[in-house]
């Protein structure tokens, strides 16, 4: 079992009565609501959280990448990485991911993830992502192309990885003369491929036949991962081979206090802001963003989706967190990862407007008082 610390990095600032005036936390909330000297703090604390998770003794740390929202403040996630390139030592770098088709040309994700591996001292994993939807509202980028671009991007970019240049590159959406990149990744071939996804059969059908791993991402029922690793094992052997508990990764907010009881008043007010106010939004998506297949498949998932959910026995009974004492954590955490069948859990300590010093207490409980356990 490899354990991953994961940071939205989200904004903790929003005003009381947000929910109630504004309809979305994405694409055209005002940044008026932003203050950039604030922001200046957060960052400086939230890179040293996730230093810290190095320090005790995460396998990995994860950063993401989303636009013109509240919700996460790393538009870039390969500056937060660059930064943790430094700041880190042990620790696996995934970057989950960057959203290929907003980069033109992508050229560019090849050239900043080899500098990443190569500062890192082959520490990164290259997560590859479409994009969620509010992004292609925000960058105003055709949506029907987005699922060749993504793939013709990820070809073009293991190419340039994997083949000695300069050459030459023409495909339906990418020509380039020369592909010739400075540097090139320390990890040979490449570095590891984690893609994420939310219940589509043809991403978890791409990612099974490319033997990648497939990260679920959280803020699902637990009857969602189960049937989506199924469906993935299932890709797997159908591809010709098992599938690894390595490929598999279940996202999971997890908090640990003292008891039962302290850990559910820290941190279930931090959480329903950011269900109630952070993710209000997050499922814009324009026309011609999925496939029919792959619309029916998360349109299912919706009812079984973290921002439907309205009570804390409903947050429980659908393993949206795991929040309790160390024993509590720990026997359900053991019980889930198993019956699961995934080798990598993704989960974040810090939500919403959780304050800095709980985040961290509760990275150092489970740290010490869990993971030893459930390795």
């Amino acid at each position: 079992m490899k354990y991953f610390f994961f940071h939205l990095m989200s904004w903790p600032y929003l005003p009381a009565d947000f929910a109630e005036k504004h309809d979305s936390a994405w694409i055209w909330i005002p940044n008026d609501l932003y203050d950039p000297v604030k922001g200046h703090d957060l960052y400086r604390e939230y890179i040293n959280t996730l230093a810290y998770a190095d320090e005790l003794g995460f396998d990995g740390i994860c950063v993401n990448e989303h636009h013109q929202n509240a919700y996460g403040l790393m538009p870039s996630p390969n500056l937060i990485a660059a930064a943790l390139t430094q700041r880190t030592q042990r620790c696996k770098i995934a970057v989950i991911g960057n959203a290929l088709p907003m980069y033109n040309p992508p050229l560019r994700v090849a050239e900043e993830f080899a500098m990443l591996d190569v500062m890192s001292g082959g520490r990164l994993i290259a997560g590859m992502v479409i994009g969620g939807g509010p992004e292609y509202f925000s960058y105003q980028i055709d949506p029907t192309t987005a699922r060749e671009k993504f793939r013709e991007a990820l070809d073009l970019i293991l190419k340039a990885w994997t083949t000695p240049g300069p050459f030459e590159w023409h495909s339906k959406h990418y020509y380039f003369r020369y592909v010739n990149p400075w540097p090139t990744p320390l990890q040979k071939p490449h570095p590891p491929i984690w893609i994420p996804g939310v219940g589509s059969a043809e991403t978890i059908d791409f990612v099974a036949q490319r033997k990648y791993s497939y990260m679920g991402v959280p803020y699902f029922h637990i009857d969602v991962f189960r049937r989506v690793f199924a469906q993935f094992r299932e890709a797997c052997s159908k591809a010709g081979y098992e599938a690894h508990p390595e490929q598999m990764g279940w996202g999971v907010p997890i908090y640990v206090a003292e008891t039962d009881k302290q850990a559910r008043e820290e941190f279930e007010p931090a959480f329903w802001y950011f269900v109630r106010n952070l993710m209000k939004g997050i499922g814009t998506t324009p026309p011609g963003y999925t496939s029919a297949k792959s619309a029916a498949a998360i349109l299912k998932n919706q009812q079984f989706f973290l921002y439907q959910q309205q009570t804390w026995a409903d947050i429980e009974d659908g393993v949206f967190a795991i929040v309790g004492s160390p024993e509590t954590v720990r026997q359900k955490l053991a019980h889930y990862q198993k019956e699961l069948g995934v080798g990598v859990v993704l989960t974040g300590c810090q939500t919403g407007t959780l304050p800095h010093h709980l985040a961290r207490k509760s990275m150092e409980l489970l740290a010490r008082e869990v993971l030893p356990k459930v390795r």
